[in-house]
């Protein structure tokens, strides 16, 4: 019995011997041994042996980059406004020895000095900056504490502002002036469209003026210049009219005159004639009271014996005056007036018209400019299927 609780002493001895003989340091991290109190050596990744009893593993150390994220703290900036500053920062054990026996908690450390060097930083720096300059501080803030943490073993990779909250008042009032430079902007803009929109709206309607001129313009110079030529053919056709009418009334005295010397009138006649003459001249309004002298038919047959010659039966008759072969004659003018009796048009005048006909046929999309081309034109309404001013539709 004896024995076997020797036996059972020395297996648990064995075992104990082994446990403390053998250490496994996984990858990534390294164990720190001291040997009688003393460090010895930095292990990492590897199975190791000590001596039991005289070596030990002091501390592990993570060798990986930690994250650690600290609370937020205030911070008086330099026009006296408190921050709650949340700051995150990025760092790795690159010394095991000096993390352990150079600091007693290192990751406290760098939250202190985090907070310390950020106070400072800040403190120099209104609130406006300290929104405006997150990569000035993180900057800031990694120099210093990667250059005190270096005698920790601990290198700084980064350090974020993860947030920046300033009092809810300040908040409160910020808000109200980002609102107002909102609203300044918008009025600013709208400012600028409503000035644009008048330039526009002004320059239309100078071009409208402009063009409304010059149609009035040109219509004024084709209405005088269609006033202008329907005149001159007025006068003209009046003249040529004239002409005729004067010629006509010379051929007309001179059949008459012919015809009364070739009839050879007695006194008798030409007093049935004047008799029948009598009545038209008093129908004038100016005309009132008629006499016919006593001696009237002696006055007659005066002029009777005077330019007539009596007959075998006695009655004087009319002789008319041998003609003169030589005796002057109206020039014939026939060649000069030719061009009177013309009724060939002016070219430009036959061009201006065809244009207006086309115009006045193609159709007017517009209806309200088809109502005033109809009644400036005083044509009716067309019918349907007939083209502006009760034209036939032409063909585009």
């Amino acid at each position: 019995m004896a024995a076997l609780i020797v036996l059972i002493v020395v297996v648990l001895f064995v075992v104990l011997v082994a446990a403390k003989s053998i250490a496994l340091v996984p990858q990534a991290e390294a164990a720190v041994i001291e040997r009688l109190g003393r460090y010895t050596r930095t292990v990492s990744g590897q199975l190791t042996f000590l001596i039991p009893f005289v070596d030990r593993i002091r501390a592990k150390v993570d060798l990986r980059e930690r994250v650690v994220s600290f609370p937020p703290q205030p911070v008086i900036t330099q026009d006296n406004l408190t921050l709650n500053i949340d700051t995150v920062v990025y760092f790795q054990v690159t010394n095991p020895q000096a993390a352990v026996y150079e600091i007693n908690n290192y990751i406290v450390g760098v939250e202190q000095l985090t907070t310390t060097t950020l106070r400072n930083v800040v403190g120099g720096m209104t609130l406006e900056e300290t929104l405006t300059s997150r990569d000035s501080i993180n900057g800031q803030l990694r120099g210093v504490l990667d250059e005190a943490t270096g005698r920790w073993g601990l290198r700084v990779a980064r350090v974020e502002l993860k947030s920046i909250d300033p009092p809810p008042s300040i908040q409160e009032s910020m808000e109200k002036q980002m609102k107002a430079d909102r609203e300044k902007r918008a009025m600013i803009l709208t400012a600028e469209g409503s000035r644009e929109s008048a330039i526009k709206t002004a320059e239309g309607a100078k071009q409208s003026q402009i063009l409304s001129a010059e149609g009035a313009k040109q219509a004024s110079i084709l209405g005088a210049e269609g006033e202008r030529q329907a005149r001159i053919l007025r006068a003209q056709g009046d003249r040529a009219a004239k002409y005729l009418e004067a010629q006509g009334e010379a051929k007309a005295i001179e059949k008459v005159f012919a015809a009364i010397k070739s009839g050879k009138p007695t006194p008798e006649l030409l007093a049935y004639q004047y008799l029948q003459t009598l009545p038209e001249m008093a129908q004038g309004d100016a005309n009132k009271v008629w006499l016919v002298p006593s001696d009237f038919g002696d006055a007659l047959k005066g002029f009777a014996r005077t330019l007539g010659a009596p007959g075998e039966d006695g009655v004087f008759r009319f002789e008319p005056t041998p003609a003169d072969a030589d005796a002057p004659k109206p020039e014939d003018d026939s060649d000069e007036v030719a061009e009177w009796f013309e009724t060939k048009s002016d070219p430009a005048i036959v061009q201006a018209v065809r244009q207006a006909e086309v115009e006045a046929r193609r159709p007017v999309e517009d209806p309200a400019a088809a109502a005033l081309l109809r009644k400036a034109t005083g044509t009716p309404e067309p019918a349907p299927g007939e083209g502006v001013a009760g034209l036939p539709p032409t063909d585009s």
